[in-house]
């Protein structure tokens, strides 16, 4: 047989049939006391967390729980397992995660000129047939400016130049 229980608002204590007392409160509420310690106690405006004899109080200050802490720790973490993706296989990704930054560093500036090369191609074949990749590539400088072109004085106004 099943006996119910309920618990004390103030301690959070059990409290079995036959036992205890119920207040209710102006609101409503009903509030159940386990003794007449927490029924006084509650009228007088104690904070339960305060008393260390309360459930209230023990589970803010983590007492008795030393058997819950040590079953977390017997669970292991699941490990996370590599998988391939599409395009690159496992053995692919390995490899380039052992490389050394510097021969990753080469390969990408080799594919980035290999794909400015086709760029280029592709640019010089839209223009008008022209195919010299090279001259497309190349960087233009412009002339440096003249120095006949000067620039406007400042205008001083007060003690501030704007």
């Amino acid at each position: 047989m099943v006996v119910k229980t309920e618990t004390c608002s103030f301690s959070g204590f059990r409290i079995y049939p036959g036992k205890g007392t119920r207040f209710v409160r102006g609101d409503g509420k009903l509030l159940i006391f386990s003794n007449r310690k927490c029924k006084s106690y509650f009228h007088m405006r104690r904070r339960p967390a305060e008393l260390n004899w309360t459930q209230l109080y023990r589970r803010m200050h983590k007492k008795g729980q030393q058997e819950e802490t040590q079953k977390r720790r017997r669970t292991r973490k699941v490990a996370a397992v590599p998988k391939p993706v599409e395009g690159a296989s496992l053995e692919v990704i390995k490899a380039k995660r052992t490389q050394r930054p510097e021969v990753r560093k080469t390969a990408k500036e080799a594919a980035l000129k290999e794909i400015k090369q086709r760029q280029a191609a592709a640019a010089g074949k839209r223009k008008g047939g022209r195919g010299d990749a090279t001259a497309a590539t190349s960087k233009r400088t412009s002339a440096p400016p003249s120095t006949s072109e000067k620039k406007p004085a400042q205008v001083v106004v007060g003690s501030r130049k704007r």
